[in-house]
C-alpha cells in the first residue's frame, strides 16, 4: 500500500487516477507522495518516507524546491494541463483591453432609472468607449511554451500578425507553433512593433522585470500588454507611469497588487486564469499521473528539480537512485550490483545541473544492494521497486 498526502482540495476526477494501492487524504501521514495547489510548504517539515510531491499547476514557487532536491523529493509540476484555461483568459484579455467593455458596462449601470432615455443616453455616450479591432494588429508573444503556442495559434486565427520570441523553443512547441507566426530572435523587435504584447515566462532572476522603464521606452505609444504568467515579470511603478503618460494604453494583470488596483489603464483580474473546472480536472490528473508512475516504476516525467529519465521496465526488480552529478558515480552503483551477483538488464543516468538520476533494471531482487548503495558518498536517495 501507498500512501499520498493531499494539501488542498483536490479534483476528484484527478484523485481516481490512483487505484486500490493508495490511501489518499490531508490527514495521512508518512506518505509516500502528496499534491498541492496553492499551500505554502517552505515551512512544512516532510517525512522521511516522502518520495515525491507533485503540484498540480505550472508554478512551484509555494515548494522548497532546493530542500526538496536534498533531501530526495522529486517535485513535479503539471505543465500545459491548465494551458488551455489561460489562453482562454489571454484572448478575453486581448479583447477587453481594446474595446473598453468593463469599463462601458460600469458606465451602462449609471443609467439605471433613466427610464425611456436609456436608449438615447446610451447613444450618446458610447463614442467613449471606442476602441480598435484585433484584427491586422500585431501581437507580440514572449515565451512560446504551452500557453503562449496557444495564444499564438489563437490571435492568428483572429486574424492579428503574430510575432514570436523565445530562445529557448522546444521542438514540440515549435511544432505546434502556426507556421503564420514570424518567429524572432530578438525580443526588442517585439517591443518596438507590436501593437500588443503578453507575455508567458516563468519568473526567474533573468526575467524579473522584463518589462520596466527601459523596454517600455522602446514600444509603440499606446501599446497594450498582458501578463497572465508572474506579477514580478512587470516592474509596477514602471507600468503605473506609462500608464499615467499614456504611452501604455491598457495593461491587463492577473495577479492584482495594492499599487495596481484602481489605477485608470489597468485591468487587475484576480488570478483566474486556470480557474475551470476543466484546468482543475487536467492539472490533478497529470500530478496523480506522475506520482503513480515515479513511485511504482522511478520514472520521472515534468520534474523542476530532477532530470527527466524514463525506460520500460524489465527484469525483476528496478534500482532507482538519486545522487550527486559528480565523477565515478556510476561506476560505484554498477559496481556494487556487479559485486552482488546481480546481472543488469538496462540501465539509464541522466543529471540535472547538481544533481543525477540512474535507473538499473536488474535480474533479480536483491535487498542487500539498497543499504551498500546508501553508503557510497554522494547517493541521496536509494529504492528498489
Amino acid at each position: 500500500m501507498y500512501k499520498i498526502k493531499t494539501y488542498n482540495k483536490i479534483s476528484k476526477i484527478g484523485l481516481e487516477v490512483f487505484d486500490d494501492k493508495y490511501t489518499i487524504g490531508d490527514e495521512v501521514e508518512n506518505a509516500d507522495g502528496a499534491i498541492v495547489r496553492s499551500a505554502a510548504l517552505h515551512d512544512t517539515e516532510f517525512p522521511a518516507t516522502l518520495k515525491a510531491i507533485a503540484r498540480a499547476g505550472a508554478g512551484t514557487n509555494n515548494i522548497p524546491i532546493d530542500r526538496c532536491s536534498e533531501e530526495g523529493i522529486v517535485v513535479f509540476n503539471t505543465p500545459g494541463a491548465n494551458a488551455n484555461a489561460v489562453k482562454e483568459l489571454v484572448i478575453a484579455g486581448l479583447l477587453i483591453s481594446s474595446r473598453r467593455v468593463i469599463s462601458a458596462i460600469e458606465w451602462a449601470k449609471t443609467l439605471k432609472g433613466e427610464g425611456d432615455q436609456v436608449g438615447k443616453l446610451v447613444e450618446k455616450g458610447k463614442s467613449a468607449f471606442a476602441g480598435p479591432e484585433l484584427k491586422g494588429k500585431k501581437l507580440g508573444v514572449i515565451g512560446l511554451g504551452a500557453i503562449g503556442v496557444l495564444v499564438a495559434n489563437a490571435a492568428n486565427a483572429l486574424g492579428m500578425k503574430v510575432y514570436g520570441y523565445d530562445p529557448y523553443l522546444s521542438v514540440n512547441s515549435a511544432w505546434n507553433l502556426t507556421h503564420n507566426a514570424i518567429h524572432i530572435y530578438d525580443v526588442n523587435q517585439i517591443f518596438e512593433e507590436c501593437d500588443y504584447i503578453t507575455v508567458h515566462v516563468p519568473l526567474l532572476d533573468s526575467t524579473k522585470n522584463l518589462i520596466n522603464a527601459e523596454s517600455i521606452a522602446k514600444m509603440k505609444d499606446g501599446v497594450r500588454i498582458l501578463n497572465f504568467a508572474r506579477g514580478g515579470l512587470v516592474n509596477s511603478n514602471d507600468m503605473i507611469e506609462a500608464l499615467q503618460s499614456g504611452k501604455v494604453a491598457s495593461y491587463v494583470v492577473d495577479f492584482p497588487t495594492d499599487e495596481m488596483l484602481c489605477v485608470d489603464g489597468v485591468i487587475a483580474i484576480p488570478h483566474l486564469g486556470a480557474s475551470t473546472p476543466e484546468s482543475e480536472d487536467n492539472c490533478a490528473m497529470m500530478a496523480a499521473s506522475e506520482l503513480v508512475d515515479y513511485i511504482e516504476n522511478g520514472n520521472i516525467v515534468n520534474s523542476v528539480n530532477l532530470p527527466e529519465i524514463s525506460m520500460p521496465r524489465s527484469g525483476a526488480a528496478r534500482v532507482c537512485v538519486i545522487h550527486k552529478n559528480i565523477p565515478n558515480m556510476l561506476t560505484a552503483i554498477t559496481g556494487i550490483v556487479a559485486e552482488n551477483g546481480v546481472n543488469i538488464e538496462n540501465m539509464l543516468n541522466k543529471s540535472r545541473g547538481e544533481y543525477a538520476y540512474t535507473m538499473l533494471d536488474v535480474a533479480q531482487k536483491d535487498d542487500s544492494i539498497v543499504e551498500k548503495i546508501k553508503s557510497v558518498e554522494g547517493v541521496i536517495r536509494v529504492r528498489l521497486i
